[in-house]
């Protein structure tokens, strides 16, 4: 008699049931493990359920339309006389001595830690610490090149702290803010809506359950296709092979590696001296919207707090921003954050550059907060105080230095290009490697260490890493700014483009942004870019290819875009640097 096999559906994550959308094979087909069989589609994503076994298909138990879930019947096979037979596993990670000859440049001090005799919990051929948007790319991208991997969170849903407490939910209060203040704002062209009634239990669920929640459990699924483990609790160091984890209940597992990438992020920096009050919060407190507090202070004047102060601005807070230097949002050009900090003037209750926080004291009353400014001292009463001063880095906390991994008095940890560290089977990546401290480079810096342990001749190149704030308007920029020019003394030719003359920003009534390029003056091509207005965020993604590829503005200027629109922008922009603009009138020099 034949010997057959009935497969049936994977864990596929937190679902009740999906969806097959397509049957890849067919009665009579021969099929190897990991070969898919079906496609399914959640309200998450669609995915292939791969074969477990090799063997011939002789019966299909399921058709497109047809909903499945965990151990539902998709087909049976007669098995091959190899498949249920353990396979040796080819070793395909570089030995070290390949990994010094392939890597261009190393980390200072390369070490090179020999395995200990110690038997771990869990042994693996990469480890990944830290499962943010960095980190569970580096993971899944390892697992898709072959790698059997361990993925170590302290979190109890996958995705860090920018998917948990920060990115995500923040953007999601934003999205609300903006709906709150674009039906204020509709005033001006005629139409009025009433004094909006807001549910925060209701806006906490929407943003907890139906952003955040769909988004780490598709992870959590994306986890389980790619045969990824899962550890869940606090981990760190304890040989240069070996990775404590402390669960949420006490118990200690142990996970041993041949290569490591640390992914371990950073964390809010504490005002110092401020008593523990939970009146005083930092960004993942903010984000709870435990209530709306009638004044509201934020001490820091960069993205995060400005963005934090859009939200409280919207729900109904009167929000100052306190900043020690004598400007917002540092390390952007002044004429992008003009507009911005403009409007903030209007909305805000006040803005204070220039002056200094001595003291924040909680009281029964509430947050005494005392400023210095220009030898003068104020003092005022708020609610709530949000501390937004900036993050440091996680190196320190997860005790790097005992596997013999360098890392510097602030907790960063160097590497090379290759992400490598000075211990040559540990590899960093994201906000503990060094600014900027952003989501987006840690995901690329993901898949070059990924890539790189699987033995792919690669480092990270990116010459233009965009910022974003989330604020009302958006401020965007990319690449050299004007003012790092000045200082470089870099010649540049610089042309803008104002929204005043946008058909699209006029038709939105929000004219008062600006699109700038910036063209190195010698080679004329594109080096660096900032937008302020709606949907920055989305429109400097094309001026960050445009650096990528070496594009002039007689590339940018010639490139056809859909009319009218925002986009368009960034081409009448270079039009300004040719002179050969029709939509505005520039006297000839």
């Amino acid at each position: 008699m034949a010997n057959t096999f009935q497969i049936t559906v994977p864990d596929i994550g937190n679902f009740d049931s999906v969806e097959v959308i397509d049957v890849i094979v067919k009665i009579g087909d021969t099929i190897k493990k990991e070969d898919s069989l079906i496609t399914v589609e959640s309200d998450k994503a669609s995915m292939d359920i791969p074969s477990t076994h090799e063997g011939k298909v002789t019966k299909i138990d399921l058709k497109v339309g047809d909903k499945v879930k965990q151990g539902s019947n998709i087909l049976v096979i007669e098995l091959s006389g190899l498949s249920d037979k353990p396979q040796k596993v080819e070793n395909k990670t570089e030995t070290k001595e390949t990994a010094k000859k392939e890597t261009p440049s190393q980390a200072p001090s390369e070490t090179i830690a020999k395995k200990p005799d110690v038997t771990s919990t869990h042994e693996t051929e990469v480890v990944v610490l830290g499962s943010g948007p960095g980190g569970y790319t580096a993971a899944f991208r390892a697992a898709d090149l072959g790698k059997k991997v361990v993925l170590i969170e302290r979190y109890s849903t996958l995705g860090g702290v920018c998917l948990n407490v920060g990115c995500i939910p923040s953007k999601a209060l934003l999205h609300t803010a903006k709906v709150i203040t674009d039906a204020e704002e509709t005033a001006a062209h005629g139409v009025t809506f009433g004094k909006p009634n807001i549910d925060l239990e209701k806006i906490r669920n929407w943003k907890s359950n139906d952003v955040v929640g769909k988004l780490t459990q598709g992870l959590g699924a994306m986890a389980k296709q790619r045969q990824v483990s899962v550890v869940q609790g606090e981990g760190e160091f304890i040989t240069p092979h070996q990775i404590k984890v402390t669960k949420a209940d006490g118990q200690i597992e142990t996970v041993g590696f041949e290569h490591c990438i640390i992914a371990a992020g950073s964390q809010s920096t504490k005002f110092p001296g401020v008593k523990d009050d939970p009146r005083i919060m930092d960004s993942t407190g903010a984000l709870e919207l435990k209530d709306i507090p009638k004044r509201l202070l934020i001490v820091g004047g960069g993205i995060i707090g400005l963005e934090m102060g859009t939200v409280y601005d919207a729900l109904g807070s009167r929000v100052s921003v306190v900043e020690l230097s004598d400007g917002l949002m540092q390390g952007c050009d002044r004429d992008l954050v003009r507009p911005l900090q403009k409007r903030m003037e209007q909305r805000f209750e006040k803005i204070m550059l220039n002056t200094k926080v001595n003291t924040i004291e909680p009281k029964a009353d509430g947050i005494h907060v005392s400023f210095e400014f220009e030898g003068k001292l104020d003092s005022q009463v708020y609610d709530r105080v949000l501390i937004a001063i900036g993050r440091r880095p996680n190196g320190k906390a997860i005790k790097a230095e005992l596997a013999g991994v360098n890392v510097t008095d602030q907790g960063f940890i160097p590497t090379n290009k290759q992400m490598r560290t000075n211990v040559s089977h540990i590899f960093a990546i994201g906000d503990i490697v060094g600014q900027p401290m952003l989501a987006h480079k840690a995901t690329h810096e993901g898949k070059v260490a990924a890539e790189v342990i699987a033995g792919h001749k690669v480092e990270f190149q990116a010459i233009a890493i965009p910022y974003v704030a989330y604020t009302d308007p958006e401020v965007a920029w990319a690449g050299m700014t004007e003012t790092e020019a000045k200082l470089k003394n870099i010649e540049i030719e610089k042309a803008s483009f104002p929204w005043a003359a946008s058909g699209r920003a006029l038709a939105m009534n929000r004219s008062e942004g600006t699109t700038k390029l910036i063209f190195d003056k010698e080679t004329h091509r594109l080096i660096g870019a900032g937008i302020t207005g709606i949907s920055a965020g989305e429109l400097i993604a094309e001026t960050v290819l445009a650096i990528e590829m070496g594009a002039d503005a007689h590339d940018l200027g010639l490139t056809i875009h859909p009319h009218p629109t925002l986009s368009e922008t960034v081409c009448f922009a270079a039009e300004v640097k040719e002179g050969t603009i029709t939509d505005l009138y520039i006297k000839k020099r």
